[in-house]
């Protein structure tokens, strides 16, 4: 949730927020009116219950005559505490409520708008000119015997697959190069849940309006499919007072992660663009606000080191407010392009969730004094910052870009360690007949 003290001090801060989110502006005068209730409501309870804790002394110090009388009134008064708390769960759930519809501040400078309104900051690398009619992924996979669409549709329905062979080899390839990337970095490494409790999925914001692309385990379980280990690493240090003395914490999750796409039917429907499971490597940094944006840079920089290594154009854009998701203060995307559909496609997201995230969770540091923290000082909410470093969409433009007339594709040099020296991946049936030619 939002600062509530920048609510209440400076509501045109956050109006002016929502209103580029697309959201109406009167979103901030019913919390702040929600947020004032709340806190008449505690007031009056507590009042009351400060009165009945002193009469309850007065009835017991009173003579026996009087307590019949005393002991009526204290009834009365105990009746109206019970009413008067009632009535203060209510306004807080209420205000709750209210300030759940207002999304993390943006960041001065984000453009407004939605979904088309984003500003592009750059390009790099040269789009691929073929001299033949480039394969789009899947027919490339096919005939590489790396994904099967077919076979992941009869065992777990549409958008689901199976990589195998050299496909299966690559993404671990892949996964593995942004693995030391992460640790060259300073990153430690995650293997994290993927199924979390509602509390940590509410907390990292991925329970409001797009609650329906997140897969839920109801009845017993009551758990959640995580989306992108970013849940889970956001609620790692939950309820917690983390030592940042040394600088930020970061932390770099690999998960299998799960999204229903609701809402997206007939879009991207061929191939493995959009899916309901994949892998991914996430970076995750707890940081002191101060350095949050420099942070932010951080990540795009490893980000574009990842995809400059393979070989791969892309550009990097400054997502619009109204597209950010409500704990982004900002987000950038940098999106590879992709041959045959002969455009830029997301490949990874970096989002600054500022203290948005923390506060919901609870995550806090003591601020360093210049001396070093103090054990007892006060303590501030942390800044939370996630990015992909690698995720097995990228395995589209890999093979779209590097992609031969004869259906082989050059392996970026960068991944052939991690497959034990291959260059070219080969269609089943050339590396077939090159077995026989021997």
């Amino acid at each position: 949730m939002i600062d509530l003290a920048l609510l209440r001090d400076q509501p045109e801060i956050v109006r002016r927020s929502q209103i580029a989110r697309g959201h109406d502006g009167a979103t901030v005068d019913a919390a702040i009116e929600a947020d004032r209730s709340r806190r008449a409501a505690l007031t009056a309870f507590e009042d009351l219950r400060a009165e009945q804790n002193a009469f309850g002394k007065q009835v017991a110090k009173a003579p026996k005559e009087e307590k019949a009388a005393l002991v009526a009134q204290a009834k009365e008064l105990a009746d109206r505490v019970k009413q008067a708390q009632q009535d203060s769960n209510q306004a807080a759930d209420a205000a709750a409520s209210a300030l759940a519809r207002i999304e993390n501040v943006v960041i001065d400078g984000v453009p407004a708008g939605g979904e088309a309104d984003f500003v592009e900051l750059r390009r790099v690398g040269e789009t691929p000119v073929f001299g033949f009619e480039p394969r789009d992924h899947l027919e490339l996979g096919e005939l590489l015997g790396a994904i099967d669409m077919d076979r992941g549709a009869k065992v777990s329905g549409s958008r689901f697959y199976f990589l195998k062979g050299i496909g299966a080899r690559l993404e671990i390839a892949l996964m593995n190069l942004a693995l030391d990337k992460a640790l060259q970095n300073g990153f430690t490494p995650m293997i994290t849940p993927t199924l979390v409790r509602p509390e940590i999925m509410q907390g990292t914001g991925f329970l409001g309006e797009h609650a329906d692309e997140v897969y839920h385990l109801d009845k017993d379980d009551d758990l959640y499919l995580v989306g992108t280990s970013e849940v889970a690493l956001a609620g790692y240090h939950k309820d917690e007072i983390v030592d940042l003395a040394d600088g930020a914490l970061r932390y770099a999750g690999w998960s299998t992660c799960y999204r229903r796409e609701a809402g997206s039917y007939g879009k991207d429907t061929r191939g493995i663009i959009r899916v309901h499971q994949f892998n991914k490597l996430e970076m995750f940094v707890y940081t002191n606000p101060a350095d949050a944006e420099a942070e932010h840079l951080r990540l795009v920089a490893l980000q574009e080191e990842m995809l400059t290594a393979l070989g791969l154009s892309y550009r990097v854009i400054d997502v619009a407010a109204g597209d950010l998701g409500s704990s982004a203060a900002r987000k950038y995307d940098i999106e590879a392009w992709v041959p045959t559909q002969n455009a830029f496609r997301e490949l990874t997201s970096t989002s600054n969730c500022t203290t948005f995230q923390a506060r919901r969770l609870d995550v806090r540091h003591r601020p360093s004094t210049g001396s070093g923290a103090e054990a007892g000082g006060k303590t501030e909410h942390v800044a939370t910052l996630n990015g992909t470093l690698a995720t097995t969409r990228w395995i589209v433009a890999i093979l779209e870009t590097h992609q031969q007339e004869d259906g082989s594709v050059l392996v970026p040099e960068v991944l052939r360690p991690y497959l034990g020296g291959l260059e070219v991946l080969e269609p089943l049936r050339a590396a077939a007949d090159a077995r026989d030619a021997k």
